[in-house]
């Protein structure tokens, strides 16, 4: 039990580490246009990496999960709420699934 606090705390120092090193070594302005364009980024190709494996093998079959993929991408494209995309895309996953169940 013990060491499962142990594994916690270095997990929270490493994470403090990570998040307050660059703050207290750099002191000033960020000119480098590459430097600035890359730290704005970061956050969205995290999240898409993690998220998109996670969208691929979250439902019965491949072709529901891309169907539930593309209608997520159509309606956030158009600027759609983040409920209405989410609820589009599990739509369009469950209207998938019972087509496929029908087919087969």
């Amino acid at each position: 039990m013990h060491e499962l606090y142990l594994y916690i705390l270095v997990m929270a120092g490493v994470t403090y580490l990570i998040r307050a090193l660059p703050l207290t070594l750099i002191r000033r302005e960020i000119r480098n246009p590459f430097l600035r364009s890359f730290i704005y980024y970061v956050p969205y190709a995290t999240l898409a990496a993690m998220t998109f494996p996670a969208i691929l093998g979250a439902t019965g079959s491949l072709v529901s999960a891309l169907a539930g993929l593309t209608a997520a991408v159509i309606l956030a494209f158009f600027d759609r709420s983040l409920i209405l995309v989410a609820a589009g895309g599990c739509i369009a996953v469950y209207a998938a699934e019972l087509v496929l169940s029908v087919l087969h």
